[in-house]
């Protein structure tokens, strides 16, 4: 990235170097699929894709069933392997996501996004007034961010910047070339900065970053959750208005846009544990709309309290 993290990085002759070859033949390959291919024929080869990965999958197999048992005990074992599978067939089904996103044009993406209530989002942009869009790691969250874009409140993502410098050209471009911007993931001072200043931000605060900055607070079946205080500070020091916001995919393969609701009022931001299982709460509340489509194959509950306990020592 340059300096202005604002700012994607630019197309130079370095990046057509033999050794990026693999990643612009990859990439040019998703483009072509996903435009010469109908909608329900990219869903069923995502899905398939998931189904092969599954079968070679084992390590991320016993994350994600371990993920559900921890979260949901009073699941059967054939509930929590129904949704496994299922949730290994989206997974297939993001890389078609990410294709969709980055390489669609914006007429034929259109036809996918179902504006189901965003009405919060237009009436703050008129008021000027800054908002922490709060999301999930749902794995079509590429999709999610630009149709936020696309129905006219797009915003800027927390980003890190990829090690291959052709990769990270195209997944920044993917990410900014319809109306969203990116800020580095280290970059706390521009986050608020753009909310201070009426933009919104996309945020999630939904996965297991470490135990800097973080508490343990419950999050759906297990007390002692590492989860991030970053919401807080982010929404103390700026002063701006708090979202949840999802694009899940419905049964007719339309993902529904929503954006609702203020969570701000409530909102305990002096008090981090507090604020902590307060937001863990709605991001409960987002996932279970589709618990099927969130990101289980990380190990959310890696991280221990007590620090004498070896690190993901529940996925033994």
């Amino acid at each position: 990235m340059s300096k202005d993290k604002l700012t994607p990085p630019e197309f130079s002759l370095s990046l057509l170097h033999p050794k990026n070859w693999g990643v612009w033949l990859g990439f040019g390959l998703l483009a072509l699929i996903v435009n010469i291919l109908p909608y329900r024929m990219l869903l069923a080869l995502g899905r398939t894709l998931g189904q092969i990965g599954m079968r070679y999958g084992a390590k991320r197999v016993h994350v994600a069933k371990r993920n559900l048992e921890l979260s949901f005990p009073d699941k059967s074992e054939q509930e929590i392997q129904q949704l496994v599978e299922e949730n290994f067939k989206n997974t297939g089904m993001a890389l078609i996501e990410t294709g969709i996103t980055w390489f669609w044009p914006t007429w034929r993406f259109k036809t996918l996004i179902v504006e189901k209530d965003i009405q919060a989002m237009h009436d703050l942009t008129a008021e000027g007034k800054g908002v922490l869009l709060c999301c999930v790691h749902a794995l079509n969250l590429e999709i999610t961010a630009r149709a936020f874009a696309v129905l006219g409140v797009g915003g800027y993502g927390v980003f890190r910047p990829h090690n291959n410098p052709a990769y990270n050209f195209i997944q920044c471009w993917g990410r900014t070339h319809n109306g969203n911007k990116l800020i580095d993931r280290k970059d706390v001072k521009q986050m608020i900065r753009v909310l201070r200043q009426g933009d919104r931000l996309f945020y999630l605060p939904d996965h297991d970053y470490g135990r800097n900055k973080s508490v343990f607070v419950p999050f759906f079946a297990v007390e002692d959750a590492c989860t991030t205080t970053g919401t807080s500070i982010l929404a103390y020091t700026s002063k701006c208005a708090m979202i949840p916001g999802s694009g899940f995919r419905n049964s007719q393969g339309k993902y529904e846009i929503i954006a609702d609701k203020r969570i701000d009022a409530d909102y305990p931001q002096k008090d981090e544990k507090a604020a902590a299982a307060y937001m863990n709460k709605y991001v409960e509340e987002l996932i279970l709309r589709a618990p099927e489509q969130w990101m289980w194959l990380h190990k959310r509950y890696k991280t221990m309290q007590d620090e004498s306990v070896e690190k993901g020592i529940r996925y033994k």
